[in-house]
């Protein structure tokens, strides 16, 4: 392309301190170096995790930024040592990088990765940091190759950005973390898009009942479209919501599914489970608190575990799952709430945030 090897100016929505609004931005993206690809982004999605970023963990050295990292686009160039990649393909960016040559990418336990990334913005004469290593609220961005997947040509990167975050990290969290069995009974806190995707590895697992746990009864209709059998608003409730869900299941869940990133909840969701052979599972991020269990809870036979990006090798885990939504066995349309510009940006976080205080 005739941008290639040159300085791209685009729009981005730089977030310059936190607390505060992004504002829409002219940033230089400089060309792709050794191993890394430039492309064009042409969706991507808002997810609590820049939230937590901006609003909540605010970090020091954190700003300023291009938040966002659930897209998808096509590739404008390639640098030097690119062989999987060329212009035109249609690329999801992870944040969790696979270089399959490092101790964590070898082995079959973990999904994680070593490898880090450097940021190709500038705006205004200053260096603008990438957001965990993909920075998506911009026209285009730079990633180093083993953090994105090329993906087949047909997929409509509207609906498939959604799976560079939340849908792989709910419905991994089900089926490659928590290995629910079929027949199974499954709890999950938190109807947000990772717990809706939650729910639809649950069913996609084989479970036959799968009781979706939330403050909002409108979430209610959605989760059983994904699958949930049963609804359970915790305030609709004058005891606690482990308790509850004991009863209605003959003493605990087999598995649980956190997705608020909320201690307490981490907690009852733990606790919901059966207590000589339950399994739950911790897919909320935070960093601000610690969380506390009694120590008889785990000796009894529960396992309690965490799960990031669903357990998913993520290039291959990402490539799958796309596949996946084109043979129609995977839902995407339905967590799609709204369509809007990237001058729209902040609209769109407004717009989470009172879906997540509802």
């Amino acid at each position: 392309m005739a941008t290639a090897g040159k300085v791209i100016k685009c729009k981005a929505a730089v977030a310059w301190e936190p607390n505060k609004p992004l504002v829409i931005e002219e940033v230089e993206v400089a060309p792709p170096q050794a191993n890394e690809i430039r492309f064009k982004v042409v969706a991507t999605a808002v997810c609590h995790s820049d939230l937590y970023h901006l609003f909540e963990s605010m970090p020091k050295d954190g700003f300023p930024a291009v938040l966002g990292h659930e897209a998808a686009g096509i590739v404008e160039s390639v640098g030097p040592g690119v062989t999987e990649f060329q212009p035109g393909d249609k690329v999801i960016p992870i944040f969790l990088s696979q270089c399959k040559e490092c101790r964590f990418c070898k082995s079959p336990k973990t999904n994680q990765s070593l490898v880090g990334a450097e940021s190709r913005f500038t705006c205004k004469g200053k260096k603008v940091l990438q957001f965990a290593g993909t920075s998506t609220f911009s026209e285009y961005t730079v990633i180093n190759q083993i953090a994105v997947a090329k993906i087949d040509p047909a997929a409509p990167l509207e609906k498939v950005c959604l799976i560079g975050c939340g849908i792989c990290t709910g419905y991994g969290a089900a089926v490659n973390t928590a290995k629910v069995e079929p027949g199974s009974t499954c709890a999950v806190f938190g109807l947000g898009a990772v717990g809706l995707a939650a729910v639809m590895g649950c069913k996609a697992a084989g479970a036959k009942r799968i009781i979706a746990v939330d403050l909002n009864p409108d979430k209610a209709e959605k989760a059983k479209v994904l699958g949930a059998t049963d609804f359970v608003n915790p305030k609709d409730h004058n005891k606690p919501i482990h308790e509850v869900l004991a009863g209605m299941t003959n003493g605990g869940v087999d598995y649980s599914v956190e997705c608020v990133g909320n201690v307490e909840v981490m907690r009852s969701a733990f606790e919901s489970c059966m207590p000589a052979w339950g399994v739950s599972v911790i897919v909320g991020w935070t960093e601000l608190n610690d969380v506390a269990i009694r120590p008889t809870h785990l000796i009894s036979g529960r396992t309690w575990k965490g799960s990031l990006f669903g357990g998913f090798k993520s290039k291959d885990g990402v490539t799958k799952m796309v596949k996946a939504y084109l043979d129609k066995k995977l839902q995407l349309d339905e967590f799609i709430t709204h369509n809007m510009t990237l001058d729209q940006v902040n609209d769109a976080i407004e717009l989470m945030k009172h879906r997540i205080l509802d």
